[in-house]
């Protein structure tokens, strides 16, 4: 795991610092603070990319680093899990993004490291009347062995399995955790979370599954197995369907300067304010 500095947040305490000693002699703090600030600043782009399901953690992340770093970009790019861990192995991205714990064929080259953890949530059709189902129904549903809602307490209906395509993580993670991997008989195999959730809310009888943090009133959560997925339920590990939201960098190379800026301010305890209001759970608070 890589060391975390918060280099920007000492940088920002230091300009302060020598602001007030050079008052203390009789200086002008606010020329002090200027100085010290213009000359440690960064600038440049940092290249993240992979999990779609990291979008708005992402986009939490890049605003309140903004403030902290303001001449650095921080670019994304939404290309699924699987694409993000070869953009860190193959040097075409400073961090990538998976929302999938590494494999072990996977860690010569990077390094994985839990920014925050993510609820799968599994979602219906809001005029669904089915509320819960079991992690065991779930296995017979994706894999054809149940194929009416009325099998589950639903009105009779042959439910329509929606997923994600081959390499995303939150399909690997829902199909390990369930135990159905590369067993699933989907009708609809789509590119992004935001895609499942549209599918689902306009058809009354499909079922999916999407990361908790994208997750609005379009669509119905319902537990599992009693549990509900939330916050609480998720960092207590009493909801069963959780996978981590991994940063993923080379283990080759240093990260850039603006690079390691970003990634120390995304896994302290600053960030997870953010990280919270994104609607996944921080793991350093």
């Amino acid at each position: 795991m890589k060391k975390i500095t918060r280099r920007s947040f000492l940088t920002v305490c230091g300009a302060a610092a020598a602001a007030a000693a050079l008052t203390a002699c009789g200086g002008s703090a606010s020329s002090a603070a200027a100085s010290s600030t213009s000359a440690a600043a960064l600038s440049g782009n940092v290249a993240a990319g992979g999990s779609t399901s990291m979008k708005n953690v992402i986009a939490a992340l890049t605003e309140g680093f903004a403030e902290v770093e303001p001449g650095v970009t921080v670019s994304y790019d939404p290309t699924g899990s699987g694409a993000g861990i070869t953009g860190a192995a193959d040097k075409t991205l400073d961090i990538g993004l998976s929302s999938r714990a590494l494999k072990d064929d996977e860690k010569a080259d990077v390094e994985g490291t839990t920014i925050a953890l993510d609820g799968i949530a599994i979602i219906v059709n809001n005029a669904s009347k089915v509320e819960d189902l079991t992690v065991d129904q779930l296995k017979q549903m994706f894999t054809g062995e149940i194929t009416n809602w009325s099998e589950v307490g639903g009105d009779d209906g042959e439910i329509v399995l929606i997923g994600r395509e081959a390499g995303s993580g939150t399909r690997d993670g829902f199909e390990s955790i369930v135990d159905v991997k590369d067993s699933c008989k989907y009708a609809q195999e789509l590119t992004a979370t935001g895609a499942v959730i549209s599918a689902v809310e306009a058809n009354p009888l499909a079922i999916g599954y999407a990361s908790l943090s994208a997750v609005g009133d379009t669509v119905k959560m319902v537990t599992v197995g009693g549990v509900e997925c939330s916050e609480e339920t998720v960092k207590d590990g009493s909801y069963e369907v959780q996978r981590p939201f991994v940063f993923v960098t080379n283990k080759s190379v240093a990260l850039s300067e603006q690079a390691q800026a970003f990634f120390d301010f995304a896994t302290s305890a600053d960030a997870a304010d953010l990280i919270r209001t994104a609607g996944a759970v921080p793991v350093n608070e």
